[in-house]
């Protein structure tokens, strides 16, 4: 569990409870700077009112907090961020390359998470304890992450307990997961796996439980995509040797004997943006745009990962088109404002984006420019707004598990 400290500094858990307030429904969302919910992620309490949008003098006023607080904050930007936002950002980048780089900077007394929820709880745990790690709006979080609860995830351990194959299954979670999903992978001897390098940890798990008969199993939790394409696609597992645990359903809708044939275990989670493409966006660029080259993030289903010409991770996507020979023509499927900025980099290049329709990642643009601003302007005047703090327990074992990626080959 982990804690998130209000704009009036009291530190509130980010697990939904009643505690006094209404328990909001799983997909509930605040009006941004509205509302007060200080018992879930879900929300934030801002003093007063935020700047207004329209304010004209935004950026400035932005440019003269950054100034004003010098090296004693950083500020991290993902790549999903606006563009109002990521200016601002000494640093972008994937979720793991911010949550290192905050760690590389321990002078910096503040690091400002420009993204969501479970990334701010990364670089909280990979931070130094007298480091506060600050998300601009609570309500940030991720869908994904969201699929894959504690009690959920625990509860499914004990169906694999059950089904007699517990012993023999390694967890592996996806970067993009709680603190408290890190911490149970942790404990159970997993280990964390970002987009690039899955096909490592996947191996890895393997190894520690394979034995000679090739039994072993992993549950690969929260994107069952990206777990069912690395699995397929790069360690040469058969589609049906995977299947998908629904934590909605008894027993997560799987027989004890399927759960015995499957070397896979697949949370039934997924990335509501690259959720979207489909098999039919890429036949219709192909058809418009004569050449294009499909390159989608791992994410995507596995009709379009099989479908597209390159597959790869948020950087792998940046690093293709850095090195693309001009006037070639590129279908991207990922994160919109990513695709745009790709797009303005590089005018030597045909750049189209896969969907038809516009598609940004809702949670992570309720990281705008009013709200790093009043966050920003905050600390300049010596208060710490919506700081978010690991339990120290889930911050043990969720490090257990992330040393262990950083232990594998590659990283």
């Amino acid at each position: 569990m982990s804690t998130a400290t209000s704009a009036s500094g009291a530190a509130t858990s980010t697990t939904p409870t009643t505690g006094g307030f209404e328990e909001p429904a799983p997909s509930a969302l605040l009006l941004l700077g509205q509302g007060r919910d200080l018992a879930s992620e879900r929300g934030v309490e801002c003093p007063g009112a935020l700047p207004a949008p329209s304010d004209p003098d935004l950026a400035e006023r932005a440019r003269a907090a950054r100034a004003a607080l010098g090296d004693s904050a950083f500020v991290l930007g993902h790549h999903y961020q606006r563009d109002e936002v990521i200016q601002f950002a000494d640093v972008t980048g994937d979720s793991f390359k911010l949550a290192r780089e905050a760690a590389a900077r321990p002078a910096a007394e503040h690091v400002v998470f420009c993204g969501v929820h479970f990334m701010a709880e990364s670089a909280d745990i990979l931070t130094a304890p007298d480091q506060k790690v600050v998300l601009p709006d609570l309500a940030a979080g991720c869908s994904m992450a969201d699929m894959a609860a504690i009690d959920q995830v625990e509860e499914a351990w004990a169906v694999l307990s059950d089904a007699g194959v517990a012993e023999r299954t390694v967890p592996v979670t996806y970067m993009n997961s709680s603190a408290a999903i890190k911490a149970f992978t942790g404990r159970h001897g997993g280990t964390v796996c970002t987009s690039s390098n899955a096909q490592v940890a996947l191996r890895w798990a393997f190894d520690q439980v394979g034995g000679e008969d090739g039994d072993g199993k992993v549950l690969f939790m929260p994107d069952q995509h990206l777990g069912r394409n690395t699995a397929v696609l790069q360690l040469g597992l058969r589609p049906e040797d995977c299947v998908v645990y629904d934590p909605r359903r008894p027993g997560g809708g799987l027989a004890p004997h399927e759960l015995e044939a499957a070397r896979m275990v697949l949370w039934r989670g997924h990335c509501s943006v690259h959720g979207r493409f489909s098999a039919r966006n890429v036949a219709e660029v192909r058809e418009r745009v004569p050449g294009v080259t499909v390159l989608v993030h791992p994410e995507c289903t596995h009709e379009v990962v099989t479908a597209a010409d390159m597959v790869g991770s948020t950087e792998y996507i940046i690093r293709a088109l850095d090195a693309a020979a001009p006037g070639s023509s590129w279908a991207i499927g990922t994160e919109l404002n990513l695709v745009r900025r790709l797009a303005r980099t590089h005018p030597e290049l045909d750049v189209h984006y896969l969907d038809s329709t516009v598609c940004f990642c809702s949670t992570m643009n309720r990281i705008d420019l009013p709200h790093l601003v009043w966050t920003l302007e905050s600390l300049v005047q010596g208060r710490t707004v919506n700081r978010v703090v690991v339990d120290a327990d889930d911050a043990h074992w969720a490090r257990v598990a992330l040393d262990q990626m950083l232990a594998l080959p590659g990283l």
